[in-house]
C-alpha cells in the first residue's frame, strides 16, 4: 500500500520525527511549560476581570445614578485622585425630583477590623474600609446573609471573608480602628455582589450616626449619594433630570458608569499589574526557552550532516531541506502549544481553585477561556519554534553533497572576527546609551534601550567568552576526566554558548530584582538613619493602601508622658499648589523638627500657623517657591487659599515635600489619621523603659505597633521581602526550562559522542568516570552561565537603580546583596549537575562495542 503523497519536506519531516522523537522531548517540554504560564496568566486576568465586572455590576444594579463631588484632587502616586464630600441633606432634595424613586447618601471611610485575638485584619495593600448601612435593598451593595443591620450606636456589619478571617461571628466584640478605636458589636454578616468579599478587601457596616461620627469630620457630610430611578426611567434620563438641581461642584453620573469606574479603580489597576507582572515573567520564560529550542536544532544540524548532504546528492533542493527542518519545528511547536494550552487551563483553574485557602478569593464565576487568551499563546509557541529553528534550517539547507564523503560534524561556531566586531559594537553602543540614561539625567528609556542592546551584545559575544571563561573556570579542575570534561566545554563556543545563555537569562532577571530590592532596603535604612532622630516609631501594622491609620490623638497622649519628651504625629493630607495636585504632611512643625532630621532650614518652622507653608528644597527648587513668596493651595472641598511660604527644610525623606500644621488643615479635611508618630525621650529614660510606657498608651488606640529605629526601617522594607518571594517563584519556571536546556544539549551531545564515549571506555575509562565527565561538564556550562547571568543581572541592576534615581532626597542607594548573590551562584552549580544526572546516567549505560562501532 503507497503512503500518502506528501510533500518531500513534510515526509522528511515526519521520518526525522519518528527516528528522533526522544531527541525533542526537550524542546516539547519547554515549549509546553513558556505556552503553560503564558495561557494560564491571560485566563486568569480574564476570568479575574469578568468576575470582578458581574460582582460590581451585579451589586450595583439597583442604583442608577451615583451624585458625587465633581473636585478631585490627584498627588502623584494616587492616580485615582481624593474626590471632596457633598452634602448628605441633598438626598432628601433629590428625593423629591419626580422621576427618583429613592436617594440615600453613603459615607464611606478607612476601617480596621482587630481580629479575635487582637491583630489588624487585612491592611497589606488591599484597602480596609467603613461606611453606612443603606436600608434601601436596591442602593445597598451589600446583603444580608447572616443576623441583622445595625440599628444602634456600636453596632456593625462584617463581610463575611472579613469575619472567617478574623475568627469573628454575630454576637462578637471587637474594635473597629477608624481610626480612633470604636468598640463594635458585630450584628450580621454581609456579602458583595454575592461574594464574602472583594478580594482581602474588608468592610464594616454602621449606622448612619456612627458613620458621620467616625468617618467624616463634621456631621452632614456624605460620601456620595445613590439615587434609584422610577419606573421606565432610564439612567440616562435620571442624570440629565437631576442636573437643574445640582450644586455647581456636584457632578451626577449613570450606575453604570459607576461601577465600570469601581471596577477600573478595585480590580483594574491591580489586575494591570499582576497580568503585566505575570506577562513579563512569562516573556523571560519563553526567551529562556528559545535558546534551548535553538540548541537542539543546531545540534541535530550538525549531526544529520551526512544525511543532509546525501539528500542533496540524489536531488533534493535546498529549499526541501529547510523546508523539512522547519516543518519538524512547527510540527513539535503545534503539538507542544497545544499541549500547554491544556495545562494552561488547568494551572488558571487549579489557582481559582487554590486562592481561596491562600487568603485570596477569586470572585464567584466560571473559569473565562477567550479567543485571544487560546490564540495568542498558540501562536507564540509556533513562532518561538519556528523562529529557534530557522538559522539551523537554513544551515542545514547550505549543507553541500560532497560533506556526505566527510565524517559528521559537530556544530563548531564560535569566534568569529564578524561576531567579534559585531558583539563589540552592540556592547560599546550598550555602554554609551546606558551612561547617557544612568549617569547623565536619569531616563528610564535610554537605560532601558541600553540595557537591552547589553543583553544582545551579551549573546551575541558569548562564544566568544567561552573558551577564556571555561579555561578560567575549570583551571582548578584536576584529573583526567575533569581535563575532559573542559575540553569537551571548549569543543563547540557556539553551543556552550548558546545552552549557557538560557541559565544566564534566567539568572540575570533573578539578580536583577535582587540587586533592585536590595537597593530599595539599603535606600529605606539610610532614610531612617539620616533622617529618624527619634527613639521610637509608632505605625500601623500594614504598608500600601490597607490600613486605617492612627488615630490624631495619639501623639498628645504620649508626649505627656514623663519618658517622653516629642511626640510628633504625621498625617496625609491632598490640596493642588499652584494648580498642580500634591501631597501635604500635616503636622506639628516645631515637634517634628525635634524627632526628624530635616536638615538645613531657611525661615522658621515654629510660626507656620493657619496660613503658612514649609516646602522641601527639591520641591522649591523646581517650582520657585521661597520663603516670603505666596501659593495657592485648592481643597477637594472646593475652597481656595492663600498660603505663605515660611520655611524651606533640606530633607524630605519621612517629612515629604509639603508641611502644614493641623490648625491649617482642619477645615479641610475629612477622616483625619495620622500615619506615623516619631517619638523622643527625655534624658535618661532608657529604650526598654520609654518603649514599655508608649505601648501601654498605644495599646488604648487600636494596638499600633511600637518599634525601634532599626525595626521600623525593617518593617518600611517590608513589601520588599515580599516582592522579591514572589519573584523568585515565577522565575523558577524559567530556570526549569533552562536547566531542561541543558540537559537536551548534553543528551544529543552523548548521543554525538557515542563512537568517542565507547573508545574512552575501551582504553579503561571506568563507568563512574565517565559519568564524572559529563557531570563536569554541565557544571563548567552552568557555572559559565551562572557567572554571565550575576554579571548581567548585577549590571541590569545598577542602571536600574541609577535610571530610577530621583534628585536630591529622593536618589536610590546601590547595594550588591553578596549574600543573595552567593546564594544565586551556588544554586546554579547544583543546578547544572542535577540537569547532567540523565545523560551521565545514559552515557555510562553505553555497551562498549556496540558504541565503538556507531559511525
Amino acid at each position: 500500500m503507497r503512503s500518502p503523497a506528501f510533500p518531500v519536506p513534510l515526509r522528511l519531516a515526519r521520518s526525522s520525527l519518528r527516528a528522533h522523537r526522544r531527541r525533542f522531548l526537550g524542546t516539547f517540554l519547554a515549549v509546553v511549560l513558556g505556552v503553560a504560564f503564558l495561557t494560564g496568566t491571560l485566563v486568569m486576568g480574564d476570568t479575574l476581570r469578568a468576575s470582578f465586572d458581574a460582582m460590581f455590576t451585579g451589586a450595583s444594579r439597583g442604583t442608577d445614578a451615583v451624585v458625587r463631588s465633581a473636585v478631585t484632587v490627584t498627588s502623584p502616586g494616587d492616580a485615582q485622585g481624593t474626590r471632596g464630600p457633598v452634602d448628605a441633606a441633598l438626598a432628601e432634595r433629590l428625593a423629591r425630583v419626580p422621576v427618583v424613586a429613592a436617594a440615600a447618601p453613603r459615607i464611606e471611610g478607612a476601617g480596621q477590623l482587630l481580629a479575635a485575638d487582637g491583630t489588624p485584619v487585612g491592611g497589606k495593600g488591599p484597602p480596609t474600609l467603613a461606611g453606612n448601612w443603606i436600608d434601601d435593598p436596591d442602593l445597598n451593595p451589600y446583603e444580608l446573609a447572616e443576623g441583622r443591620a445595625p440599628s444602634a450606636p456600636g453596632e456593625a456589619v462584617v463581610n463575611r471573608g472579613a469575619a472567617r478571617a478574623a475568627g469573628l461571628a454575630t454576637g462578637d466584640t471587637t474594635v473597629l480602628r477608624t481610626p480612633d478605636p470604636v468598640r463594635v458589636t458585630v450584628v450580621g454578616l454581609v456579602t458583595f455582589g454575592g461574594a464574602d468579599g472583594m478580594g482581602q478587601v474588608t468592610w464594616a457596616g454602621l449606622t448612619r450616626a456612627d458613620a458621620e461620627r467616625y468617618l467624616t469630620a463634621r456631621s452632614g457630610g456624605a460620601t456620595s449619594i445613590a439615587v434609584r430611578a422610577g419606573p421606565g426611567v432610564s439612567q440616562e434620563e435620571l442624570v440629565a433630570a437631576l442636573a437643574p438641581v445640582l450644586p455647581d461642584d456636584v457632578e451626577a453620573i449613570t450606575g453604570q458608569r459607576a461601577a465600570e469606574e469601581n471596577t477600573e479603580s478595585v480590580s483594574g489597576r491591580f489586575l494591570d499589574l499582576f497580568t503585566t507582572l505575570l506577562m513579563v515573567f512569562s516573556g523571560v520564560a519563553v526567551l529562556v526557552s528559545v535558546f534551548g529550542i535553538h540548541n537542539t536544532f543546531a545540534v541535530l544540524v550538525a549531526q544529520r550532516t551526512r544525511e543532509n548532504a546525501l539528500l542533496r546528492a540524489i536531488g533534493a533542493a535546498r529549499g526541501q531541506i529547510v523546508a523539512g527542518t522547519l516543518a519538524e519545528a512547527l510540527t513539535v511547536g503545534l503539538l507542544a502549544s497545544l499541549a500547554g494550552l491544556l495545562a494552561g487551563i488547568g494551572v488558571a483553574a487549579g489557582l481559582q481553585a487554590l486562592f481561596p485557602a491562600l487568603g485570596f478569593p477569586f470572585p464567584d464565576g466560571d473559569l473565562v477561556v477567550s479567543a485571544p487568551s487560546v490564540l495568542l499563546p498558540l501562536a507564540v509557541g509556533l513562532a518561538v519554534c519556528a523562529g529557534s529553528a530557522l538559522l539551523p534550517a537554513v544551515r542545514a539547507g547550505r549543507t553541500a553533497p560532497l560533506a556526505a564523503l566527510r565524517e559528521t560534524q559537530a556544530d563548531a561556531s564560535g569566534t568569529s572576527r564578524a561576531r567579534v566586531t559585531t558583539g563589540a559594537a552592540l556592547l560599546a553602543a550598550a555602554v554609551g546609551t546606558v551612561l547617557a540614561g544612568a549617569l547623565g539625567t536619569p531616563s528610564l528609556g535610554l537605560a532601558a534601550t541600553g540595557a537591552a542592546l547589553a543583553v544582545v551584545a551579551f549573546v551575541v559575544l558569548g562564544p566568544v567568552a567561552v573558551p577564556v571563561a571555561v579555561r578560567l573556570l575549570g583551571g582548578p579542575l584536576r584529573g583526567a576526566s575533569r581535563g575532559l570534561a573542559r575540553r569537551n566545554a571548549l569543543r563547540s563556543p557556539g553551543r556552550t554558548a548558546a545552552t549557557a545563555t538560557a541559565l544566564a537569562i534566567g539568572v540575570a532577571v533573578v539578580t536583577l530584582f535582587t540587586v533592585f530590592g536590595a537597593s530599595l532596603k539599603a535606600t529605606m535604612d539610610r532614610t531612617v538613619d539620616r533622617s529618624f532622630a527619634g527613639d521610637v516609631a509608632i505605625s500601623g501594622a500594614s504598608f500600601g493602601a490597607g490600613g486605617a491609620g492612627l488615630s490624631p490623638r495619639l501623639a498628645p497622649a504620649v508626649g505627656a508622658l514623663p519618658e517622653v519628651d516629642t511626640a510628633a504625629g504625621l498625617g496625609r493630607g491632598v490640596a493642588e499648589v499652584d494648580g498642580r495636585g500634591r501631597a501635604l504632611t500635616v503636622t506639628d512643625p516645631a515637634a517634628l523638627s525635634r524627632t526628624l532630621d530635616l536638615g538645613a532650614v531657611r525661615g522658621s518652622l515654629a510660626g507656620l500657623g493657619t496660613d503658612g507653608l514649609a516646602v522641601a528644597a527639591d520641591e522649591a527648587a523646581s517650582t520657585g517657591l521661597a520663603p516670603g513668596r505666596t501659593a495657592e493651595l485648592a481643597f477637594t472641598d472646593g475652597t481656595r487659599r492663600t498660603f505663605t511660604v515660611r520655611a524651606v527644610y533640606e530633607r524630605s525623606d519621612l517629612a515629604g515635600d509639603y508641611l502644614v500644621t493641623r490648625e491649617a488643615w482642619a477645615p479641610h479635611r475629612t477622616q483625619d489619621s495620622d500615619t506615623l508618630v516619631a517619638v523622643a525621650f527625655a534624658d535618661g529614660v532608657g529604650t526598654e523603659e520609654g518603649r514599655a510606657a508608649v505601648t501601654a498608651v498605644a495599646d488604648r488606640y487600636g494596638q499600633p505597633e511600637v518599634q525601634t529605629r532599626a525595626e521600623y526601617a525593617q518593617s518600611a522594607a517590608g513589601g520588599v521581602d515580599m516582592m522579591l518571594t514572589l519573584v523568585y517563584a515565577l522565575l523558577a519556571l524559567a530556570v526549569v526550562i533552562a536547566l531542561l536546556g541543558i540537559t537536551n544539549t548534553l543528551t544529543l551531545s552523548v548521543h554525538e559522542r557515542t563512537r568517542e564515549l565507547g573508545l574512552l571506555r575501551a582504553v579503561g575509562q571506568t563507568r563512574a568516570q565517565l559519568r564524572s565527565m559529563v557531570r563536569w561538564e554541565s557544571v563548567l556550562v552552568a557555572a559559565f552561565g551562572t557567572l554571565g547571568g550575576l554579571v548581567l543581572g548585577g549590571f541590569l541592576g545598577w542602571v536600574l537603580v541609577r535610571a530610577s534615581a530621583g534628585p536630591g532626597d529622593g536618589a536610590l542607594v546601590f547595594a550588591v546583596p553578596v549574600a543573595q548573590s552567593a546564594t544565586v551562584a551556588l544554586a546554579g552549580l547544583v543546578a547544572g549537575a542535577v540537569a547532567a544526572v540523565r545523560p551521565a546516567r545514559r552515557a555510562a549505560r553505553l555497551e562498549v562495542l556496540r558504541a565503538i562501532a556507531v559511525e
